[in-house]
């Protein structure tokens, strides 16, 4: 999932200095942030039921995208993204949030290119801008990102075993996350994820 961890707090006022105006207007136009009179842009904060809609409209699409690619893809396709999931452990570890990020990214959006719809692709980047994971630094700090990091490459195993279900079943439980331990929220999802070979 990508988003800001650190910057400005929900509500916070932020100047907008001439050499940064794209980035804001940019922001802007995303959602991200909402200009104020005379006082430059605010990081618009999102409520329950924001994270709530985002949250169903990404698992509407992601969760049968990523069943239908474990269907589809080739062992060597998905064996290629695999540097990605390492590398969100490795930058997990090291308590690299710009580069945890990132590689969140890439591997999420590479799964889905998978499936041969660019639509679909940016529908769910813009989706994932929406969803800011403020969680992520406290998660960090606790030592608890790790974990998180790994169900990205135990989703990979899952998908390289052609186990379909188990992989959709995954996907759903990462995308809780988005509700909880990443939105900085206490309450976990409902179920585990599923690990390869159970059932």
């Amino acid at each position: 999932m990508v988003s800001r961890t650190d910057g400005p707090a929900p509500g916070q006022l932020t100047c907008c200095r001439a050499a940064t105006w794209p980035g804001r207007a940019r922001r802007h136009r995303e959602g991200l942030v909402e200009a104020v009179r005379n006082k430059g842009f605010r990081v618009t904060e999102l409520s329950d039921r924001d994270l709530d809609e985002y949250t169903e409209i990404r698992s509407l699409i992601e969760i049968p995208t990523i069943g239908r690619v474990t269907r589809s893809a080739s062992r060597e396709r998905l064996e290629a993204l695999r540097p990605m999931a390492e590398e969100l452990v490795a930058a997990a570890d090291r308590g690299d949030l710009i580069a945890y990020l990132e590689s969140d990214r890439r591997f999420h959006l590479g799964l889905l290119a998978l499936a041969g719809n660019a639509r679909l692709l940016e529908t769910v980047a813009d989706l994932r801008k929406l969803s800011r994971l403020y969680g992520l630094a406290d998660l960090s700090q606790e030592g608890a990102l790790v974990g998180s990091a790994r169900e990205h490459t135990a989703l990979l195993d899952i998908m390289i075993a052609g186990d379909a279900e188990g992989a959709e079943e995954h996907m759903r439980h990462h995308l809780a996350h988005v509700r909880t331990l990443w939105a900085g929220r206490k309450r976990e999802a409902e179920r585990p994820a599923r690990t390869l070979g159970s059932r």
